[in-house]
């Protein structure tokens, strides 16, 4: 059984930092590709930032020098460390695992950019 663990969120202000985790069991780690995407209320699901198995790294426009999407092999995690953050970040975020035609969710957590 795959089993998601995600932590990290919560209330921030803009310009505030937020490291998000994701530890996942049931599943061979280091070959899934592994991805943040998030959720604002009222819109479609978008993808983030992903991390190829082998490490290469893709983000979102809106994430690009600000996010940095990192994975440990050895934890069975992957983080998302977000910086400068905007009011438009908050959302739910949901940690994402894939495997050719094989995807997986987390429950996600929930991220409040505000004053």
């Amino acid at each position: 059984q795959v089993q998601f663990v995600e932590s990290g969120g919560g209330l921030v202000q803009p310009g505030g930092s937020l490291r998000l985790s994701c530890a996942v069991s049931g599943i061979i780690f280091s070959t899934y590709a592994m991805n943040w995407y998030r959720q604002a209320p009222g819109k479609q699901r978008e993808l983030v930032a992903a991390i190829s198995s082998g490490g290469n790294t893709n983000y979102a426009d809106s994430a690009k020098g600000r996010f940095t999407i990192s994975r440990d092999n050895a934890k069975n995690t992957v983080y998302l460390q977000m910086n400068s953050l905007k009011p438009e970040d908050t959302a739910v975020y949901y940690c994402n695992a894939r495997l050719l035609f094989v995807t997986y969710w987390g429950q996600g957590t929930q991220v409040t950019v505000s004053s």
